[in-house]
């Protein structure tokens, strides 16, 4: 099978880009960015149905991938989002694998057990509700159209856990990319949200899921790590501090000018 892998050049995608063909699968990219097989932007309609000719399903990752002013988020992760679902409609393809984030349930308190899987949504940033945003349009695309989608609520995605909140949210990159194939080859499920997060001992969130997925990685057994004061009592940690707050990000991007 062909699967069009967008945000190829990311750091999710370029980890995907060389686990996926290990797995069996031919990819083709998709990124805005020179290197991918296709270039171009996620609002581009004729961009994406180039891209998705022939597939026979998509792997998302494209889009703002952190908290940003509005009109950024907006543009890939609102607009970008639909203009993706849409051609991937008009192209037969009824299979996405969906880059959620542990962060459209942000504001959500940790709890003493872990987490299920379809923990309300409850956004921290704008990104965050961009997140949310896109497991809705998600569902109607099931609903509506015969799509089964995988919308993976991702944790602290790196090569080790990088911090003391990551010794619950890592998700190592031979876990996520073992969770993608499973996402591909399980039988068509409709909609499913998912904790994209590796089997750590101290995790936060259910791992349970509909696609067979057993994560195997543990992130107390990659050594010690900084406490760098993230707040470990809410999903979001450092999301929901006030400094990512609307003003505080559009006065720091000023700044980053």
């Amino acid at each position: 099978m062909t699967v069009l892998l967008t945000g190829s050049e990311g750091r999710i995608g370029r980890s995907l880009s060389q686990l996926l063909p290990s797995l069996g699968w031919s990819l083709r990219t998709f990124d805005r960015a020179p290197g991918a097989d296709v270039t171009g932007e996620l609002t581009d309609p004729a961009a994406l149905d180039a891209a998705c000719a022939g597939v026979e399903a998509v792997v998302h990752l494209a889009g703002q991938p952190t908290e940003a002013p509005w009109p950024a988020v907006r543009e890939s992760n609102i607009d970008g989002l639909y203009e993706l679902f849409e051609a991937a409609r008009r192209a037969g393809v009824r299979r996405v694998v969906y880059a959620s984030s542990n962060h459209a349930a942000g504001f959500t308190p940790r709890g003493a057990g872990e987490l299920p899987a379809d923990t309300p949504v409850r956004p921290d940033t704008l990104y965050g509700v961009s997140k949310a945003f896109g497991e809705a349009l998600a569902r109607y695309y099931c609903d509506r159209y015969g799509f089964s989608v995988a919308c993976l609520r991702i944790g602290t995605f790196a090569e080790q856990p990088p911090d003391a909140r990551a010794l619950a949210t890592w998700l190592s990159p031979t876990d996520c990319a073992a969770l993608v194939d499973r996402c591909l080859t399980a039988e068509p499920f409709g909609f499913a949200t998912i904790w994209a997060v590796s089997a750590n001992s101290g995790r936060w969130w259910s791992v349970a899921n509909p696609v067979g997925w057993t994560p195997t990685s543990d992130a107390s057994a990659e050594g010690p790590v900084a406490d760098r004061g993230v707040p470990l009592d809410v999903v979001g940690g450092e999301f929901t501090l006030p400094t990512f707050g609307i003003d505080e990000i559009a006065a720091q991007a000023l700044e980053d000018q």
